[in-house]
């Protein structure tokens, strides 16, 4: 009995870890090409988007921008950062903005447009699809 507890156990950890990695690799943060950024924490990039954070450790203005609320890309990326649902960042941002406080960040329909957003800003990051064509723009590492 204890041996079938203890392979339950082993299996569940392997599979959180499993769909823990398919989350970060379901997306990748960009930044301008410009950029002196290559690489950001969960953390850093959470208070980015959150607009904690208003600029990078260079100075730089940020100017984050986050695919639509349906987009799974999104859920992937709010789950995984900011570890919590898109509907509670929404909520975030509901009393963000009745407080007055802030508004959210701009938002993109599709994979091109946040690539094209963050080619024509200087200060933009956004998250895209892993499979995305990122040329124009730099892939940052995130780190845990």
């Amino acid at each position: 009995m204890k041996k079938i507890t203890l392979l339950t156990f082993c299996m569940i950890v392997i599979l959180a870890l499993i769909s823990g990695q398919s989350l970060a690799q379901s997306y990748k943060v960009i930044v301008n090409k410009d950029s002196s950024v290559s690489s950001l924490t969960k953390d850093q990039i959470s208070k980015l988007f959150l607009k904690k954070v208003t600029r990078f450790t260079d100075g730089t203005s940020a100017l984050p921008v986050d695919l639509v609320s349906d987009n799974s890309i999104r859920q992937a990326f709010s789950e995984d950062i900011h570890g919590q649902s898109v509907a509670s960042v929404r909520k975030y941002w509901q009393k963000q903005i009745f407080s007055g406080r802030g508004v959210p960040p701009a938002e993109k329909p599709t994979d091109r447009e946040v690539i094209a957003y963050v080619e024509a800003n200087p200060g933009a990051i956004g998250y895209v699809s892993a499979s995305a064509v990122t040329g124009d723009v730099k892939e940052i590492n995130i780190i845990d």
